[in-house]
């Protein structure tokens, strides 16, 4: 337990730099802007990177997938995930929806801190309501595509080829979210056999819900600063 703790607590010490990591690197955005049109493999490569290196929405499936244990039910909740996260990404960069950036990653730390809450049967006990979890992993899903689709419109994309771009970069979104997903289903795997699970859950959603406090007042205080610059 001591191992898995010191890990958890040296991810949330490093968070501060994670935070500034988190985007389009300048060497993608400036081969993008440079090569005009239909770019399909580079627009894969971007999607599936955003997602696996995209803690935020990694940290948020993790909740979500926490304690499910029949495949059929994570897919189900990832489904409705993608659905959601699809729509918006579509609708935002083709519609030019624009949400302010840091309002949008504001309530994606929210969801995960949601997410981590709703793991603690806190809803329940506040409350003595259970939300529909569906429901709010959809809505959440059309939150989460808010933020990727804030990421293409920093890139100020062409019209020429957007179309093939924008699906080529969500397939990426989707192989990205598989491989990550597989990975962490692995890793739970390996964690619900161990004799001290259920005590450490406990622990584990309380830094879940941390971690979304902190991008939430991270992304908060980004807004601020921006507005006072």
């Amino acid at each position: 337990m001591r191992t898995r703790t010191l890990g958890l607590t040296a991810v949330m010490l490093a968070w501060p730099a994670l935070a500034l990591a988190h985007g389009v690197a300048d060497k993608d955005a400036a081969f993008i802007q440079a090569n005009p049109g239909p770019q399909i493999v580079p627009f894969l490569y971007l999607g599936a990177k955003h997602m696996v290196t995209g803690y935020d929405h990694l940290l948020f499936l993790a909740g979500v997938i926490f304690f499910l244990h029949r495949l059929s039910s994570v897919a189900l909740y990832v489904t409705m995930f993608s659905i959601g996260h699809s729509l918006t990404l579509l609708a935002g960069v083709l519609g030019g929806l624009h949400v302010d950036a840091f309002l949008v990653d504001a309530v994606i730390g929210l969801s995960v801190a949601w997410k981590a809450l709703d793991n603690l049967g806190a809803f329940r006990t506040w409350f003595g309501v259970q939300p529909d979890n569906r429901a709010v992993v959809l809505g959440f899903g059309l939150v989460h595509g808010f933020g990727l689709a804030t990421k293409l419109q920093d890139l100020r994309l062409s019209t020429d080829g957007l179309l093939a771009n924008l699906v080529a970069f969500n397939v990426g979104v989707e192989a990205g979210q598989i491989l990550a997903l597989a990975l962490i289903l692995v890793a739970m795997a390996w964690w619900r056999a161990s004799a001290g699970f259920a005590r450490q859950a406990v622990a584990a959603n309380l830094l879940l819900m941390a971690a979304g406090f902190v991008l939430f007042g991270q992304q908060m205080a980004g807004f601020v600063l921006e507005r006072a610059a």
